[in-house]
């Protein structure tokens, strides 16, 4: 089975939890929660191909609506099992942009994209479903916070290339590097790293 389609499937379930997570929280309905799941977990992608001019891909395969609505379903029945998860809306967010980062990379990289587009691609295709989560739910998009989100994303893409040029095999270039991604943003929630900000108290 290609190891891109399974990080493909793996970060749709991911966001999926995640948005779920973020309205249960929100004290939304049913309704509600499967709308902020749906557009967490293909709003990236869907971005990214309209951007490439390509096909959206929900739209043309039924299988991620299905795991959308399954993977949802289960997260809202079994809620109260992952919030003794400590973080457990942070995890699933993570894993999430793990896994579209490499995804929006090889997308640029099959259109045959610059390898800085193509990173650039793949930080959109995995921040832009959590910026229309956390808007839809009131919040401030983690992505424009201090925190380390995006730069996560953008070591991600550089390892990417890095061990592309190095001769790599794909399978352990797509799995390294999204590790990496894990890994960083991980670290920065664990060690409280983030980004100077330019605000000044008067």
């Amino acid at each position: 089975m290609n190891i891109s389609f399974v990080f493909d499937v793996l970060g749709v379930i991911a966001f999926s939890i995640s948005g779920v997570l973020s309205g249960v929280n929100k004290r939304l309905d049913i309704f509600g929660i499967f709308i902020i799941a749906f557009v967490t977990s293909v709003g990236g992608g869907t971005l990214r191909d309209i951007m490439l001019n390509l096909p959206v891909f929900w739209m043309q395969n039924m299988l991620y609506s299905y795991l959308i609505f399954v993977s949802g379903l289960l997260a809202v029945i079994f809620r109260k099992k992952l919030y003794y998860l400590k973080n457990s809306l942070f995890l699933f967010d993570t894993i999430g942009i793990s896994l579209y980062t490499i995804i929006g990379i090889q997308k640029g990289i099959e259109a045959e994209l610059h390898p800085l587009i193509c990173i650039f691609l793949g930080i959109l295709s995995a921040c832009f479903g959590g910026v229309l989560r956390d808007i839809l739910c009131n919040e401030i998009p983690i992505i424009f916070r201090k925190e380390i989100y995006a730069t996560a994303c953008l070591s991600g893409g550089i390892i990417f290339f890095v061990l592309t040029y190095f001769s790599v095999p794909p399978n352990w270039v797509v799995i390294l590097s999204g590790a990496v991604v894990f890994t960083v943003r991980l670290s920065a929630v664990l060690f409280k790293w983030s980004l100077p900000s330019l605000y000044q108290k008067d």
